[in-house]
């Protein structure tokens, strides 16, 4: 109801003429008076009441609409806190203008003014209602209006406080907003939001609901430095529909506020959170190398399948005709399994139709990789690794992704299946598919499959409890089976009928009986015997055809088998030797080394399985009536896939000796007690052998193989070399002759390798570099790329995506050290090999390379990378690529060049990074020229 004012009424009392004979009316003034003067307490200020200091001080306003004002003096400056229920106004029924509790607080005051019907917060203010929350630094609520204005606090300073609008999850920052409660509209000034990895920035948007807005000189940017982007586009106008699509009028893009040519007259950008399919802009150029014309690579279409599994296709087309087909496609399913699949397929055509030089090839490959999560199952697993194809595949692709492939000259694939079986004994079964191919010979071998059952060892003797002691308790026994399908076929017959014609099948089953114990507390001895037979569905039948007297072999097919045994012993065990450097009053850097030797005896016998063998007769005619008649042997099972049994009784004795060398040297730390252990060498292995059944040639050659790693680990070294005791004959043939009784040394170097990796970096030398951890990504890269993750054959790299694999840097450094003034990070890797043979005084080395790869930031935002080597035998250069990279903020830009070799080329790469823009970018390259290499 309407309060009429003190002022008013008492004038009314004066002007109005009275009637002092009238009781009734002076009564009727005198109650009206009484009732105005105690309706004055909603607006009259309360009267401030003493509170001890002690007690807390907490003030709570309630008014007739159920509103509450609590005030808590705790804090510096009051926090008022509001709840508005709207929902009973007064005695006339109406819709309510509020749907949901209106909650707001500020942190210096609340004001109600119930005449305007409005509510004003000062600053820190926030208001809450459903899912929506603005904060701000003022906030007036207008409920007459069923309006919220928010705006900036301004001080001496400037503007404070922006709002934030907040709706779901959505966020926006402008400069004001008035905002609709009943109609859900609102009208935002300078605002700031945030859409799927991209920033819009608009003078003036408008609200339509909750799900579209409308703007108005807006800029989109996916730049970091909202202030000052380095780039934008500028919409005229747009509409925004938040987490699905931004659609815009005449659009042009701005570099640090320049515009630039580059403008549509419409644009449409996804915005979706999720996967969704789409287009794939294509890279383009020209091929002058070979003649193939202009050409789009890489273009297609990306289908979002599900939230498991997708799927891209993607096609390279040239005006000359030729055409590539690629599909990728990644799956996963979380603690379950991921992979990835991809088919490459080109169309390759040289020159033009009618010309002599004119040639057509068709080149394909597969690539499969599965992983298992090892918590999925924990009794079978399945896995696959699979890269097949046409052999000349990465030495012909036109591709670019493919250039650095071209180095690899194997393809190996594996996909394997396995599961145990829980039990005493546990038994294991796996099956696997195996693929191995040359890419030099096209020489390819499949497995299609291998199928392997164990049993786990059994020890019949061992007690029940305690542990097992003696020859006797630790005899022990286990059940193994194998069976192949193998097939040997080339490049040109794979997948036709005719590569079946060759191949194998079989079986074999071992079982190796073993046993070990201790003699003179010192010596380990272990023996052993295993027996195996073999199934097999190839043998055949040898002849010699009396009538063109040529030597005849049929194959035949079904089942037949062969049963072999061997026996074997082996003794060792294991010295320990130690040389202190320890003086008294002396603490020298190296304290102590200590050599470790393990020699062992090894005896092996395996019997002769003459019964396997058969032999047929061979005439030679000498032209007279006497022809000369031999018998020449041979079994039936020369065509085994598991081999043949000997037909030589065999006894041998084995002898190795393995080393290893290490030192305890002082910590550098001086607050270390004890001493670093450090190797000197890791293995230093010497073997060789005597065979007592032989009659000549008894000893074998001495192999010696050796490795160690110094420089903190980050230096590999490996070596080896064989040694023959025999000398040669005057046609180079080892003869029963030891060298030394020639004439010459004790051994002959017949052969040797070296071989050395290194990596080091800025901080190996500072003791700060842990452990290498593998970039995910780069493993990724190469296992899709059939490329290296070291770079020494060149880093593969696809333009179009490579701001995917853009590695975090530290931010904080960027800014801090704009110039880089005392550190450059870098980064170098390096193999060295060499090979010598000398087996028939040939005295040559064989291999003899030097390559490396590395990369080095010479700015906080400059990258230069090289990879390369040099052939000491050839005495040239090997594949050879310099990279360089600049970091533009929002942007990159790549050069990629290949200056010599029949493989000359170049890549030029510019584009944003942002997966949101990424067909905004330039690409121009020149392909390689394959006419060179003919």
């Amino acid at each position: 109801m309407a309060i009429q004012k003190p002022s008013h009424t008492f004038t009314k009392i004066h002007l109005k003429g009275l009637r002092t004979n009238s009781l009734h009316i002076l009564f009727a003034l005198s109650f009206t008076v009484l009732i105005n003067t105690l309706s004055f307490a909603q607006e009259l200020p309360k009267k401030n009441k003493e509170i001890p200091a002690q007690q807390k001080k907490e003030r709570t306003i309630t008014i007739k609409d159920s509103t509450s004002i609590i005030l808590d003096s705790l804090s510096n400056k009051p926090s008022n806190t509001k709840v508005a229920d709207s929902t009973e106004q007064d005695s006339v029924k109406k819709d309510a203008f509020l749907k949901d509790i209106v909650t707001y607080k500020a942190q210096d005051y609340v004001a109600i003014n119930q005449r305007k019907q409005q509510i004003r917060l000062f600053n820190e203010a926030q208001v809450l209602y459903e899912d929506m929350e603005i904060t701000a630094g003022v906030i007036v609520i207008d409920y007459s209006k069923n309006l919220v204005y928010a705006g900036r606090l301004k001080d001496s300073t400037g503007y404070s406080q922006k709002p934030v609008f907040k709706q779901g999850a959505n966020v926006i920052e402008p400069d004001s907003i008035i905002f609709n409660t009943d109609s859900r509209k609102a009208i935002i000034f300078n605002s700031v939001t945030e859409q799927s990895g991209g920033t819009i920035i608009a003078e003036k948007t408008k609200r339509e609901n909750d799900s579209v807005y409308f703007i108005s000189r807006g800029k989109f940017t996916t730049s970091e430095n909202i202030e000052d982007p380095e780039y934008y586009i500028l919409m005229n106008r747009a509409k925004i529909v938040p987490g699905k699509k931004i659609v815009t009028g005449m659009s042009q893009m701005y570099i640090y506020d320049v515009p630039t040519p580059i403008a549509i007259p419409f644009a449409y950008f996804p915005m979706s959170k999720k996967q969704t399919s789409g287009i794939i802009f294509p890279s383009f150029g020209e091929d002058t190398g070979n003649d193939r014309g202009y050409f789009l690579q890489n273009g297609g279409y990306y289908f979002a399948i599900s939230d498991y599994v997708d799927l891209a296709v993607l096609g390279d087309y040239y005006t000359n005709g030729s055409y590539g087909l690629r599909l990728e496609s990644s799956y996963a399913k979380r603690y379950k399994f991921r992979g990835n699949f991809g088919f490459r397929y080109e169309n390759l055509l040289n020159s033009e139709r009618g010309f002599p030089d004119f040639s057509q090839s068709t080149i394909y490959n597969i690539r499969w990789s599965h992983s298992q999560d090892a918590k999925a199952n924990p009794n079978s697993r399945f896995s696959a690794s699979v890269n097949l194809g046409s052999s000349q595949y990465y030495q012909q692709s036109i591709n670019q992704i493919n250039q650095s492939s071209f180095l690899n000259n194997t393809l190996a694939s594996s996909v394997s299946y396995s599961k145990s079986f829980q039990g005493e004994p546990q038994v294991n079964l796996s099956l696997s598919a195996t693929h191995n191919q040359n890419t030099n010979t096209e020489a390819i071998n499949l497995t299609l499959p291998t199928m392997q059952a164990s049993m786990s060892r059994v020890f019949p003797f061992a007690p029940k409890s305690g542990a097992k002691k003696g020859a006797i308790q630790n005899i022990n026994f286990q059940v193994n089976t194998r069976g192949e399908y193998r097939i040997s076929t080339t490049d040109s017959l794979f997948g036709k009928q005719e590569m079946f014609d060759d191949a194998l099948a079989g079986m074999r089953h071992s079982i190796p009986l073993t046993t070990n114990f201790k003699i003179f507390n010192h010596f380990s001895v272990s023996t052993n015997a295993n027996f195996e037979e073999t199934w097999t569905l190839n043998t055949i039948r040898r002849f010699q055809d009396p009538t063109t007297e040529e030597i005849v072999t049929i194959d035949q097919n079904g089942f037949d088998r062969f049963l072999t045994y061997n026996f074997g012993a082996s003794i060792g065990t294991t010295l320990y030797g130690m040389y202190n450097f320890e003086r008294e009053g002396k603490n020298p850097k190296i304290q102590a080394i200590r050599h470790v030797m393990r020699p062992s005896i090894s005896y092996s016998v395996s019997p002769a399985f003459d019964q396997f063998y058969e032999t047929y007769d061979v005439v030679d005619a000498n032209g007279t009536t006497s022809d000369e008649v031999r018998q020449v042997e041979y079994t039936r099972f020369e065509n085994s896939l598991f081999g043949s049994p000997r037909n030589a009784y065999s006894s041998n004795i084995g002898i190795s000796l393995g080393n290893n060398i290490e030192a305890k040297v002082r910590s550098k730390d001086s607050t270390k007690t004890e001493p670093e252990k450090v190797f000197l060498l890791n293995n230093l292995n010497f073997s060789t052998g005597y065979n007592l059944a032989a009659d000549s040639l008894n000893w074998s050659p001495v192999r010696v193989t050796g490795g160690t790693q110094i420089l903190k680990k980050k230096m590999n070294i490996n070596f080896g070399m064989t040694l023959n005791p025999y000398a040669l004959d005057s046609n180079n043939n080892v003869i029963n002759t030891f060298n030394i009784d020639n004439g010459g040394s004790l051994f002959r170097l017949t052969s040797a390798n070296l071989n050395i990796s290194y990596t080091l970096s800025n901080e190996t030398f500072s003791g700060k570099e842990g452990e290498d951890d593998k970039d995910e990504s780069e493993e990724r890269r190469a296992a899709n790329t059939n490329s290296r993750t070291d770079d020494l054959f060149g880093k593969t790299q696809d333009f179009a995506d490579k701001r995917l694999t853009d590695k975090d840097r530290d931010k904080e450094e960027k800014n801090d050290n704009e110039l880089y003034n005392y550190k450059m990070p870098w980064n170098v890797r390096l193999a060295y090999a060499a090979n010598y043979a000398n087996t028939r005084r040939q005295d040559e080395i064989s291999s003899h390379s030097l390559m490396f790869s590395g990369d080095i930031e010479i700015s906080p935002r400059w990258s230069v990378g090289a990879s390369s080597g040099y052939d000491f035998l050839n005495q040239g250069f090997t594949f050879t690529q310099l990279r360089f990279e600049r970091d533009l903020l929002s942007w990159r830009m790549n050069f990629t060049w290949v200056p010599f070799s029949n493989r000359s080329s170049w890549n030029f790469f510019i584009g944003i990074k942002s997966n949101l823009l990424k067909d905004l970018k330039y690409d121009q390259r020149r392909q390689p020229d394959r006419n060179l290499g003919n």
